[in-house]
């Protein structure tokens, strides 16, 4: 299934992107762009920069009260209220952002989209769909390490609004101007959560500076 993306969703005035500048997230994201970096020390680094990232992008969870005891006295907590959150990861590169989210939220479903870029048309071309239940209800944080030109994040996303999600977050480890703009001109309702906006894009569509291509240096196919 080719999916169109980019074009103009709603006559709303976009969410600007929230750039992550957090010391530790600058840090792991230079080695993390380093040519030498193992593809042990690209997935350890990739884990470690998605707990910050989840951090985050959980911040607005909601809450609701609950009676506990301590080993001294009870006391009126708080807990996450039900089953609120759920992460849909864009195949491949995306599984090496979900690992570490996963890690701070194990109990939260996960969905899968798959999608590849036609190299001619630059469209993305739908092979695999499965999400959660109740996603239409859900926090729907989605994960994919590069946003370049955009195409595959429009299109993930309005694949799942078409299967009822409403709260949507995108987040990724790095993006250009051009893959942010037509995420935005898409979707202009979706947050973007970016560790960095790079300069843009060469002319096969790699970020630049960038960091190469994020599924083949996790998954040692480079």
């Amino acid at each position: 299934m080719i999916i169109e993306s980019c074009m103009t969703s709603h006559a709303v005035t976009p969410l600007p992107p929230l750039v992550l500048d957090h010391p530790l997230i600058k840090h792991k994201l230079t080695h993390l762009r380093r040519a030498e970096t193992s593809t042990a020390g690209f997935r350890r680094l990739v884990r470690e920069l998605s707990l910050l990232m989840c951090y985050e992008a959980t911040r607005e969870l909601p809450l609701e009260p609950v009676e506990i005891q301590t080993p001294l006295e009870p006391m009126q907590g708080e807990q996450l209220a039900g089953p609120d959150v759920c992460f849909i990861s864009i195949l491949r590169a995306g599984n090496g952002l979900l690992d570490g989210m996963l890690d701070l939220v194990p109990f939260a479903p996960v969905g899968h989209i798959g999608l590849y870029r036609d190299p001619e048309t630059l469209e993305a071309v739908e092979y695999y769909l499965k999400l959660p239940s109740q996603v239409s209800s859900r926090r729907c944080i989605v994960v994919d390490p590069m946003l370049a030109t955009g195409h595959s994040a429009a299109a993930a996303i309005t694949r799942l609004k078409e299967k009822g999600a409403r709260k949507l977050l995108f987040t990724c480890l790095l993006s250009t101007p051009e893959g942010i703009a037509c995420l935005q001109k898409a979707h202009p309702d979706v947050q973007i959560m970016t560790c960095s906006i790079d300069r843009g894009l060469d002319a096969h569509s790699y970020i630049v500076p960038g960091l190469g291509d994020a599924g083949d240096r996790l998954f040692g196919t480079r």
